[in-house]
């Protein structure tokens, strides 16, 4: 049975910045947490608090869980995350995501098509960039070409190699991924992947994906841990969340958090969730997600079943926990419970 290491999702903002975001990184740093990350959707960027907590701390990893690869080209995200890794002293993970279509479309008003594709030639030209080999070239790429000799171009482009000598030439790359091809791709070409549901009691679910990932390779998982004698109450915070991406995070037609909670065997109450959520009835939708899915992407309850339940985890392919804490008094009470 393995250790598990820790880390914190500050995930991104809604009204504005969180009063206490430094004071909790360095309370995590502290208790020996591994890693620090923030996320993106179209509001706050992922890269600015990131260097904003950096400043304020010296050892924990900071990491972009995850950076949309349509909000910035991919040379553009080498020289964000080059640039962050030189002021941290080689803290960046950095984590890529293809996000949604609604997003991609409605917000950075590009095309969603070819998901795959398009993030396999994002990451060789960021891997180009950080490696510094010679000048970033993709001249047959269909998603991002390098030189651009398209409609418009001036014929002048010509490949670049960054001015800047990265700090590191292997800085880690995790992909945010759901779909099964998707997850065969981050265990081929990434150092690490970032699901947004797994269940322990479910290995069946990701394991013909991950089975030939390579050593070394890192799995970080989003899990709420609340130590609380009322396990149904506890599992209330697990199931609105569940509700608002199963049912509202994504088109009627197409919602991969719909997707992926089908294929982990609640297909009907997954359809349910999203009808009702998109009709309005969002209590009920709540009320749709199954306690024992909620709980299984979870550790609610009394603290010895919490303790226990850990261990499922730990014989789980996950590296990492990563939790929401939103105070000091919990980012200890979860490092006692995990790390001790």
């Amino acid at each position: 049975m393995k250790d598990l290491k820790l880390g914190i999702q500050m995930g991104y903002w809604s009204r504005g910045p969180r009063d206490n975001m430094v004071e909790l990184a360095q309370e995590a740093e502290r208790l020996g947490y591994d890693a620090l990350f923030t996320a993106e959707t179209w509001g706050s960027d992922v890269f600015t608090p990131l260097t904003w907590i950096g400043a304020h701390t010296s050892k924990i990893r900071l990491g972009t869980g995850i950076a949309q690869l349509s909000a910035r080209a991919p040379t553009a995200c080498a020289m964000a995350a080059i640039t962050l890794d030189h002021l941290s002293g080689g803290r960046v993970i950095l984590g890529l995501g293809v996000s949604g279509p609604q997003v991609v479309e409605g917000w950075y008003g590009g095309p969603f098509g070819k998901p795959l594709s398009r993030t396999r030639e994002y990451v060789n030209i960021v891997r180009q960039a950080i490696r510094r080999e010679g000048p970033v070239s993709n001249p047959d790429g269909e998603h991002y070409p390098l030189p651009y000799t398209g409609d418009g171009s001036w014929g002048l482009g010509k490949p670049l190699k960054t001015m800047v000598h990265p700090l590191r030439d292997d800085m880690p790359i995790f992909l945010g991924a759901e779909g099964p091809r998707n997850v065969t791709m981050a265990a081929e070409i990434a150092d690490g992947w970032l699901p947004l549901y797994y269940s322990p009691y479910r290995p069946e679910v990701y394991a013909d994906q991950i089975k030939d990932a390579k050593p070394g390779f890192e799995i970080m998982q989003g899990v709420n841990i609340n130590v609380t004698d009322d396990i149904e109450k506890g599992l209330i915070p697990v199931k609105q969340n569940l509700a608002l991406y199963i049912g509202g995070m994504g088109a009627k037609s197409k919602n991969f958090h719909t997707d992926l909670m089908a294929r982990m065997g609640f297909e009907a109450e997954a359809h349910q969730i999203q009808d009702l959520f998109l009709e309005g009835r969002r209590n009920e939708a709540i009320a749709a997600v199954p306690s024992q899915f909620a709980d299984e992407i979870s550790l609610v309850g009394p603290i010895e079943r919490v303790r226990d339940r850990l261990d499922a985890w730990r014989d789980s392919p996950i590296t990492s926990l990563m939790v929401s804490a939103g105070s000091r008094e919990q980012l200890q009470q979860v490092a006692e419970l995990v790390l001790d």
